[in-house]
């Protein structure tokens, strides 16, 4: 007793320092994928067609004095490296540099349109959650003829781009049911919810399909398996059977398919958020594109991509969670 009782608190500590490694390990991987892809980014942004200072001066872009003025106070004067270091450096500080075009403090710009856009995420993350599972579920425990209609519905959705589902949605619940508002963010938890329903719907539509598909996939498999027959053949309940045999063990694709498309939702706010008029960070981002505000490119696209990265690690934790043997790298 006294060797197992010595022996514990050393294994508690191998497992706690591991797991320390490992958490460090991937933050180092995660900081090392933003400063790769924010390089990146601003190379892409430099080799670029276009001057951002003929575009903030507009009419007065033939100056000499004022192009010099504009070169020297956002460092276009200086080389590549140089001026992605000011950038680096000022981002470390906490500071995401100055948009040419709004002329205001990008942390500001990007703060006070977070909020519409994480709103807008999770709202069609629900939606996508509760849409594709169930789906799902129903395609895989239905008859033949419902299970064939509900794949072709799934084909069509998948099938169909984005923008064409906006326009779909705008003009059936909006202009002619008049139920939506089709422009803004309106206010009030309660006014924001109805006025990004038809935003969220058009987010969620393409990725509840493929939730729904995976989640049918897994479930027949499931239920094609020797302990879920033989538990039948015993009497157990078949919804018992169906929870704790079936869905628990479907839950790993799902899991994995609904981390990709988590990502997915963050990128297709974009889209969404222009067609709808959103004052989201989506907008904000073509904004800049057009009118070549690096500062708010860079870190908005930034600020994309680690969304992503955080995705992706909730959902190693969630697969432990789930499934503690991918968490002690043991075999299936």
């Amino acid at each position: 007793m006294a060797i197992v009782a010595r022996g514990l608190p050393r294994s508690v500590g191998r497992q706690w320092a591991g797991a320390l490694i490992a958490a460090a390990g991937r933050l180092a991987q995660m900081a090392l994928t933003l400063l790769v892809a924010s390089f990146l980014i601003f190379v892409a942004l430099q080799l670029a067609p276009g001057n951002p200072v003929d575009i903030m001066l507009g009419a007065k872009a033939g100056d000499p004095e004022a192009v010099r003025r504009l070169n020297e106070q956002f460092h276009f004067d200086q080389p590549l490296l140089v001026q992605y270091g000011h950038w680096l450096t000022g981002l470390l500080h906490g500071d995401l540099g100055t948009s040419f075009v709004f002329r205001e403090n990008v942390s500001s710009l990007i703060a006070a349109r977070i909020p519409t856009t994480a709103l807008l995420v999770a709202y069609g993350g629900v939606l996508v959650l509760v849409l594709g599972f169930v789906t799902g579920l129903v395609a895989a425990r239905a008859g033949r003829t419902v299970d064939t209609g509900i794949s072709v519905l799934l084909s069509v959705a998948l099938a169909t781009p984005t923008y064409v589902i906006a326009i779909v949605l705008i003009t059936v619940f909006s202009l002619y049911l008049d139920w939506f508002p089709v422009f803004g963010s309106g206010t009030g938890l309660l006014g924001r919810l109805h006025h990004l329903t038809l935003p969220a719907v058009t987010l969620a539509l393409s990725s509840s399909a493929a939730i729904a598909r995976v989640t049918r996939a897994a479930v027949k498999d499931e239920e094609r398996r020797d302990h879920v027959t033989t538990a039948l053949a015993r009497g157990l309940d078949p919804r018992t059977v169906l929870r704790r045999h079936v869905v628990r063990n479907a839950l790993l694709p799902i899991t994995t398919i609904a981390g990709i498309v988590a990502a997915g939702l963050i990128a297709g706010t974009v889209i969404v958020e222009n067609a709808f008029g959103l004052d989201g960070v989506g907008s904000l981002l073509v904004q800049a594109i057009t009118r070549k505000d690096y500062a708010v490119v860079q870190s908005t696209s930034i600020l994309v991509i680690a969304a992503f990265l955080v995705v992706n690690a909730l959902v190693d934790i969630l697969y432990g969670i789930i499934d503690p043997r991918t968490r002690k790298g043991g075999s299936r």
